[in-house]
This record gives C-alpha cells, sequence and structure tokens, in this order.
C-alpha cells in the first residue's frame, strides 16, 4: 500500500490497528520546549533523538522537530505487534505516552481436503484449517441444499449417492473478503437399471430397445437373447452404447429378432439386470381382435 496509516499521540486511542504488509506512521505531538527524546517499542530503543538504534531496516524517523517527533513502520509484521513508547523530558520532567500496535491478517485457508472418491455408505471427513488475525472462523457450505455447518471438520456419515456434490469452506475474520475454496466429493454406487419397456415392432421397419442405467462409475452394458447368446452386432441389428444407456437398434426387424432381450449393466461395484420383449404389432392386433 502506498499510504500509511498515521497515530498520534495526544489524540490516541489505546489500540492502533493495522494490516500485515502496510505500513504505518506513529506520532508523537510535543507541545512544550523538549531537552530529550525517543522511541521504544517494549524495553527495546528504536530512536534517541535523530540516533537510530533500531537495525530494522523498515523503521525510520519521519519528523524530528519541535512539535512533531514520528516514525513510520514499513511492511508491518505479526511481530511488530506490541507497546510503543514516546518518551522526552520537558523542563526536567519525564514524559510519556503509549500506544499498542495491533497486527491483522486477513483470513485464508491453508490446507483442506482433497477431492474425495467414496462408496455409497461410507463416512466421510473433510477438513479446512485457516489462519488469520484475529482468529477467523470455518464454515462448510453445501451447494445442494444450502446448509451450513460451523467448524474446520465436515463429517457426513454413511453418505449417500444424493450427497455427492462440491462442498465450500468459508473462512472469514472480517478483515478482508472471506477466503473460499471447494472439495468435490463422488459417491460411487452400483448400477440401477431405470427405463425397461416391452416394444413393439413391424417387420421390414426399424426399432429400438433401451436399457437406461444410473452408476458411478459409469456402467458397461451387454445384452443377451433368451437363450443367453451374447447379442453382436450384424447388418441388421447394432449396439449403441452411450453414457448411461444402451439401445439395441434393429435397421430391418424379421420374425427371428421377435423374442425377450436381457439387458446387463455392470461396474466394479456390482451388476444389474433387465428383461424386455421385442414382439410383432400384428401379434396385439390379432389378440384384440381373438377378443371382440
Amino acid at each position: 500500500p502506498t499510504g500509511a496509516q498515521a497515530a498520534e499521540f495526544g489524540h490516541l486511542p489505546d489500540n492502533i490497528t493495522v494490516l500485515e504488509g502496510e505500513s504505518v506512521v506513529l506520532r508523537c505531538k510535543i507541545d512544550e520546549e523538549v531537552t530529550h527524546k525517543a522511541w521504544l517499542n517494549r524495553s527495546n530503543i528504536l530512536f534517541t533523538g535523530t540516533d537510530k538504534w533500531s537495525l530494522d531496516s523498515r523503521v525510520s524517523l519521519v519528523n524530528n522537530n519541535n512539535s512533531d517527533f514520528s516514525i513510520k513502520i514499513e511492511r508491518v509484521m505479526v511481530a511488530d505487534e506490541g507497546p510503543y513508547t514516546c518518551s522526552f523530558q520537558a523542563r526536567n520532567q519525564p514524559r510519556t505516552a503509549h500506544v499498542y500496535l495491533i497486527v491483522q491478517v486477513p483470513a485464508r485457508i491453508v490446507n483442506i481436503s482433497q477431492d474425495k472418491s467414496v462408496n455409497e455408505g461410507d463416512d466421510v471427513s473433510l477438513f479446512c484449517l485457516a489462519v488469520g488475525r484475529p482468529e477467523p472462523t470455518v464454515t462448510w457450505k453445501d451447494f445442494k441444499y444450502g446448509l451450513l455447518n460451523e467448524g474446520e471438520f465436515l463429517e457426513i456419515t454413511e453418505i449417500k449417492r444424493h450427497q455427492a456434490e462440491e462442498f465450500e469452506c468459508i473462512t472469514n475474520n472480517g478483515v478482508a473478503p472471506p477466503d473460499t475454496r471447494r472439495v468435490k466429493v463422488t459417491v460411487n454406487y452400483p448400477p440401477v437399471i431405470t427405463d425397461v419397456k416391452n416394444m413393439p415392432a413391424q417387420l421390414g421397419k426399424t426399432a429400438i430397445l433401451r436399457c437406461e442405467a444410473m452408476a458411478v462409475p459409469t456402467a458397461s452394458f451387454e445384452w443377451y437373447r433368451d437363450d443367453r447368446r451374447p447379442v453382436e452386432n450384424d447388418n441388421t441389428l447394432k449396439i449403441k452404447n452411450e453414457k448411461t444407456r444402451s439401445l439395441l437398434l434393429f435397421t430391418n426387424v424379421t420374425e427371428k429378432h421377435f423374442g425377450n432381450y436381457t439387458c446387463f449393466a455392470s461396474n466394479r461395484l456390482g451388476a444389474s439386470n433387465a428383461s424386455m420383449l421385442l414382439f410383432s404389432e400384428y401379434a396385439i392386433a390379432d389378440t384384440l381382435a381373438l377378443k371382440l
């Protein structure tokens, strides 16, 4: 920062607050004739008149005249925090003025959990460690449900698949804007087939059987005929696998295509299967005619 916070003795609050890295000027106003004067930090002498005793290059004398005896501390550090005293001799009487310098440090996150991949039902523990002066608060934010959890640790017992999301750690001590970071939690679970329908088809036309499966990691798919023979691509049938589903595409339906098909979805946590029929539309029409 280019400017420096100034503090004047005589018009001085007990405490002066400055941000780490900034500069501060401590002004000692003198309204009488002085023979000796000095600046001290605790018991350490910084200046006696114009003589510098401090070896710290960040500390300098700003003014030294009959009415103003001021020092400047640049790039303030936490170690600079503490009591400062302006002492002077006037009419053979010692005079002192005191101030306490408080150094504030913006809150920042120094360590946080890495992104996690866990299995459904596991217990999950996330941590977020922060530093700052004054001591910062730490809050975990749950984006999906808008929940807040106070403290450095976030514990989730027997995590469920719907709890997979990003969790945000927020630390704040009112000195600067909050510091935030996120942790992504992925929840693995075995496939669950969610969309199965028997499909009517016409000879010589196209038809599709669909198998939808939710899973983490993404499921791999296999198809079987009613006699457990694996279904393979040929010139009339194609298998198209997408991220969450598999399609059986019949480009030219023949009698041999009608029958029961089983979709098998699996990942490293388990498997699921479901069966569906590809049947002739005419079979439905014939059945309805017989009923009538």
